[in-house]
């Protein structure tokens, strides 16, 4: 079991021992946060459509509850694997405590590809793991989200199966609902919006402002991406390219996103579209792009040692979780790029998230005027706090995030101190 070994984890386990070199952390409390509370690992038997029984694995993992509840997503992707899962929570800590909400680091996931799965098989395989880790999540315990493979659907199947083994609607037990069982106005396009948000906010700080001369490259266009996109086009910004796992579209003049939308929610891929002037390149080539923004929106590390001296935008908004890897950080950094790290950029989501447990608990429900509103303060206090911090340690972006959320979680384990003492 290669819990420490995945190129995520190493990752987040440097930025962390990087972050608390520049702030002379506390070495026992750097410690601790190496490792996660609690890991598990579940097996989940279901029966597919023609009778046959498969088992698939599971995992839950809680990487820190000091500040409150674990916070994070489900993921149901092949690739899924203790590791990566161990990875994610941890950068969920960090988030978490960067944008100073009551919620500790988790992250689930199942390895499988949920395209292969009928929407019966899927229902199956979502009941019986919200059966498996039912023990150790809850509205004070832990509390599960959307992520790559999982939707609003599947957190309604997880709420209705929680709910049935206690006997009662449990609206606070995950997020990411539909509106009709207890979700919050804005959550789906949470994620997204906070990263236009944050781009405003490094335009803002350098005195520049979106315009229809501003040119941006989207890598992985859907729940991120595509919020993302409307927001700042309708800034006026160019959407000169964006992309899914088959390819990536291009247009010079900016492609008509709103149109793109419509054919992807069809169900249909980028590789089927075609439109006048709109050319396919390779995802690669869009990382390649001489584009004012790049927003790596898909997954972790498709900005590497390998291909970081090809990237030509001037900034990088990190939509994904750990899309550039820490040679990425530092080589781009020093080529004058404007990095906004993934522990603030794609907060939105888990902000919104957190209204959305809020509003269950209270059983009382924001309009999106509101959630939009405290969404926007939260995240520009948030990136204030972390341009304050890169100025006083002198370092680049990406590492002040990690140390404006590890100075918040320092003074709450000291606090707390350590039980048993």
């Amino acid at each position: 079991m290669a819990l420490y070994h995945s190129p995520l984890y190493l990752d987040a386990l440097s930025q962390l021992e990087s972050a608390a070199a520049a702030m002379s952390a506390d070495p026992n409390i750097v410690e601790r946060l190496k490792y996660p509370k609690r890991a598990i690992q579940v097996s989940i038997p279901i029966r597919l459509d023609d009778g046959s029984v498969k088992t698939f694995e599971g995992y839950r993992v809680q990487h820190n509850m000091t500040l409150g509840p674990g916070k994070g997503g489900i993921r149901f992707h092949p690739h899924v694997d203790l590791s990566e899962t161990t990875a994610l929570a941890m950068l969920m800590t960090f988030k978490c405590a960067l944008v100073g909400l009551p919620l500790g680091g988790a992250k689930g996931g199942v390895k499988v590809n949920p395209n292969d799965l009928s929407r019966q098989e899927l229902q199956a395989l979502t009941r019986r793991y919200a059966m498996e880790i039912g023990p150790f999540v809850g509205p004070d315990k832990d509390i599960p989200a959307p992520d790559i493979g999982t939707d609003r659907q599947t957190m309604a199947w997880f709420m209705d199966t929680y709910s049935q083994i206690h006997g009662y609607a449990s609206h606070g037990v995950v997020t990411g609902k539909p509106i009709s069982v207890g979700g919050s106005l804005g959550r789906e396009a949470a994620t997204g919006k906070g990263v236009a948000y944050c781009i405003n906010f490094a335009y803002d700080k350098m005195d520049k402002q979106i315009d229809h001369k501003t040119t941006v490259a989207i890598h992985g266009f859907g729940k991120v991406g595509m919020p993302a996109a409307v927001d700042l086009a309708e800034q006026g910004a160019k959407i000169v390219a964006v992309s899914d796992y088959t390819c990536a579209l291009y247009q010079e003049e900016g492609l008509n996103v709103l149109d793109i939308i419509e054919f992807v929610k069809e169900r249909n891929n980028l590789d089927q579209y075609e439109r006048a002037g709109v050319k396919k390149i390779t995802n690669e080539e869009l990382l390649q792009l001489e584009v004012d923004v790049l927003i790596p929106a898909a997954i972790d590390s498709v900005i590497t040692d390998k291909n970081m001296k090809n990237v030509r935008a001037k900034m990088i908004a990190e939509g994904a979780n750990g899309p550039l890897t820490k040679e990425a950080v530092s080589y781009l950094t020093n080529q004058g790029v404007f990095i906004i790290p993934d522990i603030l950029c794609n907060a939105g989501g888990v902000i919104v998230s957190y209204f959305e447990w809020v509003q269950g608990l209270a059983h009382f429900f924001w309009d999106e005027d509101q959630i939009n509103k405290t969404l926007h303060r939260i995240l520009k206090n948030a990136f204030d706090e972390v341009v304050v911090k890169a100025d006083h340690y002198d370092i680049d972006m990406k590492k002040a995030a990690m140390c404006a959320a590890l100075a918040k979680l320092e003074a709450a384990m000291k606090l707390r101190g350590l039980f048993p003492g």
